[in-house]
């Protein structure tokens, strides 16, 4: 399973690359507005400093809604570097635009997926990612995990190399859930990966290693 890290600060993108597991960014307009990165010119400078720490796989969200708009953004963002990877979001434009960047050599990453049916036609159109969003569709009383499950399996199914990309990771069992249901990628905030880290009986193993090796050294 790939590790990718879902935002827009440099100093997280810089701890989880130094971690050695970052395979990858996501970001978008809110956590762009989040770190206070406003203007398309200032916007386009934080994608390159991104790029500029992470060794592939930056996804950057058109804003159009329409099909040219989308492409005409998403060409500008292609051209940043070789690591971005366009975000298009689920809409009828959005399948158009995702068979033409597919046309043209252009990964894109499939964002708002709610549906296996919405998957079904984004991998069809040639999306490189789909973007299942697991938090939100608990939040309505929906298993998101299932969507993962019938994604996978779907893909499975008929060969599509479109990769399942977890978004909307809200804690550690969601990100563990997604990789024994076979999910490509897991895009998270930094403090879902770090809390893999953390075990009580970790914890009080080492405790009782140090305690020990203070003990035979004292003596």
């Amino acid at each position: 399973m790939k590790f990718f890290i879902d935002t827009a600060n440099l100093a997280e993108i810089r701890e989880a690359h130094d971690l050695g597991v970052l395979d990858g960014v996501t970001t978008n307009p809110s956590l762009m507005a989040k770190e206070g990165i406003t203007g398309e010119a200032n916007i386009k400078a934080h994608y390159k400093a991104i790029c500029g720490i992470v060794e592939d796989k930056v996804s950057a969200e058109v804003i159009a809604t329409d099909y040219e708009g989308m492409i005409r953004e998403g060409k500008e963002l292609a051209k940043l570097d070789d690591k971005i990877v366009v975000k298009i979001p689920m809409i009828r434009d959005g399948v158009k635009a995702i068979r033409y960047f597919h046309s043209e050599g252009i990964r894109t990453n499939c964002t708002l997926i709610f549906s296996s049916g919405q998957a079904l036609l984004a991998a069809k159109a040639g999306a490189s990612y789909v973007s299942p969003f697991i938090g939100r569709l608990d939040d309505i009383a929906f298993d998101g995990l299932d969507l993962i499950g019938q994604i996978v399996h779907i893909y499975q199914n008929y060969g599509y190399e479109t990769e399942v990309l977890a978004a909307s990771v809200r804690h550690t069992m969601h990100l563990i859930k997604c990789a024994e249901l076979g999910a490509d990628v897991v895009t998270c905030p930094l403090k879902v990966i770090t809390g893999l880290l953390n075990h009580p009986l970790t914890d009080s193993g080492l405790a009782q290693f140090l305690a020990d090796h203070a003990k035979a050294a004292s003596k």
